[in-house]
């Protein structure tokens, strides 16, 4: 059974982001990890307050006792979706999100992650961040990062972009896998650029390779590789995109809303990051 750890700050954009990975879970037939991190205050030491001790509890019982309130209200989601069934078990810790994620995912043997995003800011923190603070970086499992404006709905067609690499195909592979369970068809993007090095004989074999897969290959000549993976989202219905992980700057760029005016401020399509 594979296991999803599912950080959450109880907040309207993690709430959209728990449907998503409610049925994600279901999908792959696993179990979710709910994760809630908090920081307590840390204080220098020539200036320790007396009543530390009791300041310390007292916030991690306010966040112990938040924690206890806010559960029940996501058993409410999964009861409302008749998905009550998938196992969740919880875990509260202390200290930064990045570091208890990592602790989780070893401890837990995690298997996917899934999480919220908002916004223009809440993508640049997630695809590049500082070197501690980015999800990308720092955690080797696959993280699906959900919009607040992507509501659930069934996913009918996966697309992913490649670069005909051999660990482009071994994620390919996974993301099969995926789109097997979801009763899905796989569109694969690559952009041939005026510098592309991919020979025609490469992408006959993967054709060749993927017979009989729910998978079409796309070539598409442009050296606008952004804007152009934006069309093929929009033009092909795409309902979750896979990237591979290999430039963090890529992504930042990609959501950027200056980039194109068809999304307005918003990108509604949940991203699988995939790692090389």
């Amino acid at each position: 059974m594979k296991k999803i750890l599912f950080p959450t700050d109880f907040s309207e954009v993690a709430s959209n982001a728990f449907v998503h990975a409610l049925e994600f879970a279901k999908i792959v037939q696993g179990e979710l990890v709910l994760l809630h991190t908090f920081e307590l205050p840390v204080y220098d030491n020539q200036f320790f307050p007396e009543n530390y001790n009791v300041v310390f509890d007292s916030l991690q019982l306010s966040e112990f006792d938040m924690f206890k309130e806010e559960i029940p209200k996501l058993r409410m989601i999964a009861e409302e979706r008749n998905l009550d069934k998938i196992k969740m078990t919880h875990r509260l810790m202390d200290g930064n999100l990045i570091y208890n994620m990592k602790r989780a995912i070893k401890e837990e043997k995690i298997d996917f992650v899934v999480m919220g995003t908002s916004g223009a800011s809440g993508w640049e923190a997630f695809f590049l961040g500082s070197n501690a603070g980015s999800v990308i970086s720092a955690i080797d499992v696959p993280v699906l990062s959900v919009p607040l404006e992507a509501k659930f709905k069934k996913v009918e067609t996966i697309g992913f972009t490649t670069r005909y690499r051999a660990k482009d195909k071994k994620a390919l592979k996974d993301v099969l896998n995926i789109a097997k369970k979801m009763k899905a068809k796989v569109r694969c993007l690559y952009v041939k650029t005026n510098n592309s090095d991919v020979a025609e004989a490469t992408m006959k074999h993967w054709e060749k390779e993927f017979e009989g897969e729910p998978v079409i290959f796309s070539v598409i000549p442009s050296d606008d590789v952004k804007s152009t993976i934006m069309d093929f989202v929009l033009f092909k219905d795409i309902d979750l995109l896979a990237m591979m992980t290999y430039k963090r700057n890529f992504f930042v760029e990609l959501f950027k809303p200056s980039l194109t005016q068809k999304f307005a401020n918003d990108f509604d399509v949940p991203i699988l990051a995939m790692h090389e």
